[in-house]
Parts: C-alpha cells; sequence; structure tokens
C-alpha cells in the first residue's frame, strides 16, 4: 500500500528574530529582522518546496504570530491540518545572533512544546513514508511525551523515523534527563543527524568520530550523519565503510542558521525518493551550501537540477 504523506514534522514551531549585524554576538547585536523558524519547520517548508506531500505537526499561540506562522506554512504548500492554535500560551520566539558559524540563540518557549498525543493520529502514522523530529522538541513536555509514545507508535507500524540532534544543554532541566530521552528515541532505529558542535555540547568534550558514530550504532542507530560544517559530512552506516564527502565551495556565508535544517531537507528527500546514500549526501550539500548563501530560509524556488 501506497503511503500518501511523504513526511511529518513534529516538534517546534517558533518566530526567529535573527540579527542583523553580521558576526555579532547578542548583546552586540541592535537590529533584528523576523523570520519564521524552528527546525522541524524548516525541514517541512524545505521539503514542501522540494515538492513533497509534508506536514507539519506543531502548535503556535492565538496571536499575530501565530497567524503569520500559519500564513507562511500555507503559502509554501506546507499542510497544516496539524498545527493546534492555543488561547492560553503565545507563539514562540528565539533571537538568534547572525554568524557564519554556530549561532548563539536565547529562546522564549510558550506554544511550541504544548504538542498533545490528539495531534497525531494512528491514521496519520500509518499514511506517512517518514516521521521527523529534534532534540529541541524533545526537550520539554508535554511534547517530550507526545513524541516519544508516537515515535514508538509510528516505528511499530512501519514508519521511518528521523531526528536531528540539535542538542544545546540551555534547553533541558538535566544532562541526564537529555541522555535517557535520546535513547529511548535512538531504540526505534531513526536516520540520525548529529553536528560536531552538538557532539561536543552532549558529550561535554570532543570525541574522535569513530567514538561518536559507536555510541550511537550501539543506542540502536544504523545510519549516522555527522556534519562537519566547511569540512563536509561523513556518513557511518553499520557494518560498512565510513563515507566522507567535502563541503560545497561558495564564495561568502551570509546566513548559517538553518544550514543543518536544509541539509536534512535535502538529505530526506533524496532518502524518500529512494536515491542510493552518496546521492542523497550529495543533494544535502548542495541544499546547505545554497541556504548557507541566503539570510533567513532557502530560496522560494529552488532548482534541483542545479
Amino acid at each position: 500500500m501506497s503511503k500518501p504523506i511523504d513526511i511529518l514534522c513534529v516538534g517546534e514551531v517558533l518566530i526567529d528574530f535573527i540579527g542583523h549585524q553580521s558576526e555579532k554576538k547578542i548583546n552586540e547585536t541592535k537590529d533584528y529582522h523576523r523570520y519564521l523558524g524552528g527546525s522541524p519547520t524548516n525541514v517541512a517548508m524545505n521539503t514542501a518546496r522540494l515538492g513533497l506531500n509534508t506536514y507539519l505537526i506543531s502548535t503556535v499561540g492565538k496571536d499575530g504570530f501565530g497567524d503569520y506562522v500559519l500564513d507562511k506554512l500555507n503559502t509554501a504548500n506546507v499542510k497544516t491540518d496539524y498545527v493546534q492554535v492555543i488561547k492560553d500560551k503565545p507563539t514562540s520566539v528565539i533571537f538568534v545572533s547572525r554568524t557564519s558559524g554556530t549561532p548563539d540563540f536565547i529562546p522564549f518557549r510558550e506554544a511550541d512544546c504544548v504538542i498533545t498525543e490528539s495531534q497525531i493520529s494512528t491514521e496519520a502514522l500509518k499514511s506517512a513514508k517518514v516521521f521527523h523530529t529534534t532534540c529541541f522538541a524533545l526537550s520539554k513536555k508535554p511534547a517530550q511525551t507526545t513524541i516519544i509514545t508516537k515515535a514508538e507508535e509510528a516505528y511499530k507500524l512501519g514508519c521511518k523515523l528521523s531526528i536531528d540532534l540539535n542538542f544545546a544543554n540551555k534547553l533541558w532541566d538535566n544532562k541526564e534527563e537529555a541522555v535517557k530521552i535520546i535513547q529511548a528515541y535512538c531504540k526505534y532505529n531513526p536516520l540520525l543527524k548529529i553536528s560536531e558542535d552538538d557532539m561536543r555540547r552532549f558529550f561535554g568534550e570532543i570525541l574522535p568520530h569513530d567514538e561518536i558514530f559507536t555510541y550511537f550504532h550501539n543506542a540502536g542507530v544504523d545510519l549516522i550523519c555527522l556534519t562537519l560544517g566547511s569540512e563536509g559530512v561523513k556518513l557511518s552506516q553499520k557494518d560498512k565503510e565510513i563515507i566522507e564527502m567535502p563541503a560545497v565551495k561558495i564564495d561568502k556565508v551570509l546566513d548559517a542558521t538553518g544550514a543543518g535544517d536544509a541539509f536534512w531537507s535535502g538529505f530526506l528527500y533524496a532518502y524518500i525518493q529512494k536515491m542510493d546514500i552518496e546521492k542523497c549526501l550529495k543533494i544535502a550539500l548542495n541544499l546547505a551550501a545554497l541556504k548557507l548563501q541566503n539570510v533567513g530560509r532557502l530560496p522560494e524556488e529552488i532548482n534541483l537540477k542545479e
């Protein structure tokens, strides 16, 4: 039986206020520009622009920012049937530094973490090829409980799981809880995307890449994609040789915010199209390069042939 939903993106939708001044810390930034943000939201927007049938499962407040979010999602052809609008919490916002490296951020989390089980039906899980979420989304209840519960159900129904392990200590009450929840999700063998910065924060030290891969393979993950910024990417599949690819060369980085999301959007797009792993990586690297040359989101028109 064919599955009509290509990807369910589950997690945070935010208003990103990205600094206007480049290479400035948040305390030095004078002006911010508004963008639609949130890692699973970026993936939803990107994959919809690439032609996939994409649904976002998230929550916004009944306010002007919530209206802005829904308008942008609908314009990008992201299905919003499972986006909940609530009255008692405002739409979440986050302030982000504009940088060529990993940006600093200050989150003001409200509605984004109020994701309930009623938003994710069994029928939706049966109809979906991929169930994607983020470490950010898993960091706060009730979204945390909902996502873990529904991830298990999705796995049992034959839906492939995915996660961007965008770990940040400031989002979690304690490290022990983070490790426990991440390991609980990894039991269901998701496609796993991590970065060197994520891993430095998660492990509290810089570990050799082989040790990182071994840790997550032992946790139950078959495919791990480690992004290395300007150095490209390494991909480890259980019991196979590691694949390495260089980053696409660009003249100037305008904004690194969302580059990882662009990378993973390209990878998931190609994976859903049943392309081989090296082709998945090539498309992912090209989309990341395109994002680095644009402030905010990817351009609305994406030429897949290029």
